[in-house]
């Protein structure tokens, strides 16, 4: 069995990234919606080639006549001569055509992948990444959709509350969604996480969340408030920005937990 290691851990890895890409949207915890193509055509040449190198090995067992006992014919071939009474030179490696045995431990990602995705990323990660704002100085942004309340990302929430010199947010009832995050004072806030590429390029947006109790660390909610002005444009008591509640409903996580940077 040990010479179609390298065979069966090909079709691990390929299934693993089949299971989370082509059947599920687990994916999504990961990396951006517009990389699944990518991940299905090389979960399945994985796949594929797992079974090719199967066919391959077993091909040349049956043309050697060997099985997976005789991978390096008896031990008289290879006696010892040092008096030792090894008999086969090569048993103390653990050694044979499908690799060393530790080689066997690569599985272990690969089933775990398979079996138990993790999960995407959460309060963790929020808090130990420092603020980054979705756009960089003061200035003037488009005009908000006509009618309250209108649905925000956490990131262009951020960013208007900052730097927008035109205080598109005055007066309008904004809708956020993201998870629970907590402050070190007591406060807590309504927290996203902004990707460019994939779940490993991560920062994070967030608002301070006041009027209402803190639902558990973690917890995805949508909250429906007015923003709260602080601190002057683009400066460090601007941020993070603040919103009044006026409700905070919990909602499952979204398919895709992630907001594109």
């Amino acid at each position: 069995m040990r010479r179609y290691g390298p065979a069966v851990l090909l079709a691990l890895v390929g299934a693993a990234i089949l299971r989370v890409s082509l059947f599920s949207e687990l994916y999504l915890r990961y990396v951006q919606a517009g990389l699944r193509p990518y991940l299905v055509v090389s979960g399945a040449a994985l796949v594929l080639l797992g079974a090719a190198v199967a066919v391959v090995t077993n091909r040349a067992g049956e043309e050697h006549g060997d099985g997976d006992g005789d991978d390096h014919g008896d031990g008289d071939d290879h006696g010892d001569t040092d008096g030792h009474g090894n008999g086969d030179g090569h048993a103390g490696h653990g050694h044979g055509p499908g690799g060393p045995r530790v080689a066997w431990f690569l599985t272990l990602p690969a089933l775990a992948l398979l079996l138990f995705p993790p999960p995407a990323l959460g309060s963790y990660s929020a808090e130990r990444e420092a603020a980054q704002r979705a756009a960089r100085g003061v200035g003037t942004f488009p005009a908000l959709p006509s009618g309250n309340p209108v649905d925000l990302t956490l990131g262009e929430f951020g960013s208007r509350a900052v730097y927008d010199s035109g205080r598109s947010l005055k007066g309008r009832t904004v809708r956020l969604t993201g998870f629970v995050t907590r402050g070190g004072d007591g406060t807590w806030f309504v927290t996203r996480l902004l990707v460019s590429c994939c779940a490993a390029d991560a920062t994070s947006a967030k608002a301070e969340v006041r009027g209402a109790q803190a639902p558990p660390v973690d917890t995805w909610v949508t909250v429906t408030g007015t923003w709260h002005p602080e601190g002057g444009l683009g400066s460090d008591a601007a941020w993070p920005p603040v919103v009044d509640a006026r409700s905070v409903r919990q909602v499952p996580q979204p398919d895709s937990p992630y907001e594109k940077r």
